[in-house]
């Protein structure tokens, strides 16, 4: 079994590429399962807020979910945010879980802005609808180091950025 974590903005296409890549392995005849980070914060993590510790807490229980999977799944890809490098490391360690960066530049993503979240994270300090922690606005996100593979998502298109994920999964399940 093989656990990928996709780690991007929000908005970068971690939740589009797990769609795409799942059905592209399934038709392979593998077994996918994913974890979508906005899925779990409404049922296992609903009791988690937005500081650090409650975010490296949705973290583990999503890392510890995925590898739940042992034995009943080919493929595991956990779509999350994950904000910050030492527990993208520590579940590195701890699962054999190897990392891919969905990475977007930030202008596209404010364009995109697909839940308008953005929208809200730029309106003034003062407004009532301020979004005070988006991350990669005004929450922290730490920039990947260790990565097993990058893919521009505002470079390539949904299929392209695909096809880079499914060979990579493909490379890696034996």
């Amino acid at each position: 079994m093989l656990i990928i974590q996709l780690t991007g903005l929000s908005g970068s296409g971690k939740t589009t590429l797990s769609q795409f890549v799942k059905q592209a392995l399934e038709d392979r005849h593998l077994t996918v399962e994913i974890i979508d980070g906005d899925t779990y914060r409404k049922t296992l993590c609903r009791d988690l807020g937005f500081s650090v510790e409650d975010r490296c807490e949705n973290i583990r229980r999503l890392g510890h979910a995925a590898h739940s999977f042992a034995g009943s799944r080919d493929v595991v890809i956990i779509a999350a945010i994950n904000p910050f490098e030492h527990i993208r490391k520590e579940l590195e360690i701890k699962y054999g879980i190897k990392t891919v960066w969905i990475n977007c530049n930030v202008d596209v993503l404010i364009a995109r802005d697909t839940k308008g979240l953005y929208r809200r994270a730029l309106l003034p300090e003062d407004h009532p609808d301020k979004l005070h922690n988006l991350t990669g606005i005004n929450d922290s996100y730490d920039t990947p180091v260790n990565y097993a593979l990058l893919i521009n998502t505002h470079m390539q298109s949904t299929a392209q950025c695909g096809g880079l994920l499914c060979d990579f999964i493909l490379q890696h399940i034996g």
